[in-house]
């Protein structure tokens, strides 16, 4: 597979032609659709990560994809083919193999309400868990890992990439970060990674995973 890391959460992998397009939200403006698109993956409704606006450009270039993601999600959709999730549900389509896990967001604050959220491996490969820290029940290669968010704090993405214990990892969600603060946290996750012998990346261009 070939794996493309865009602005803030959103990525793509490519297999045999096609591709499927993960959280594609409203600060992902560096994400422009193929026509190859087969499905779409978004973790929970929050708008980054659930953009009308990119979605229709997705659709517009290829009108037979499949939005997938939780009822939150699919119920707002009215005029695209959407499938359903839960956590523990396993999904085919063309090429790629989706187990999703988790359920609930993290919690951003006691007074802030708490969405439905999942996680997503793929071809039982790469895993990103959205926003959460849901550890999977099988040993994960490649790992998308959460840099910055309001609901977390650094160590808890040191001690996730510590516990998954990944080949590989890469990070995501960090539109919130300067490139300073993009540095901070490279080095801070980059410690945890070379102690365990992870790779660890900040991806500038697609990759073969």
């Amino acid at each position: 597979m070939i794996l493309t890391k865009y602005g803030h959460a959103c990525f793509t992998v490519e297999k045999d032609g096609v591709q499927l397009v993960v959280d594609p939200g409203n600060f992902s403006t560096d994400y422009i659709p193929s026509n190859t698109v087969i499905a779409v993956v978004i973790t929970h409704e929050h708008p980054d990560h659930f953009d009308h606006e990119q979605l229709e450009a997705i659709i517009d270039k290829n009108p037979d994809a499949v939005i997938i993601g939780n009822e939150s999600i699919t119920s707002k959709i009215d005029v695209f083919q959407t499938r359903t999730v839960t956590a523990g549900e396993h999904v085919t389509i063309g090429p790629f193999e989706l187990d999703f896990t988790g359920g609930e967001h993290a919690v951003i604050h006691d007074s802030y309400p708490r969405a439905t959220n999942v996680g997503v491996m793929i071809n039982d490969l790469l895993y990103y868990p959205g926003d959460s820290f849901v550890v999977p029940n099988r040993p994960v290669d490649t790992l998308a890992i959460t840099a910055n968010a309001p609901w977390m704090k650094t160590s808890e993405a040191m001690n996730f990439l510590a516990t998954i214990n990944p080949r590989y990892a890469f990070p995501t969600h960090d539109s919130l970060l300067s490139d300073v603060g993009k540095s901070l946290t490279d080095r801070l996750l980059g410690s945890i990674a070379e102690k365990q012998g992870i790779t660890y990346r900040r991806l500038d261009g697609p990759i073969e995973i």
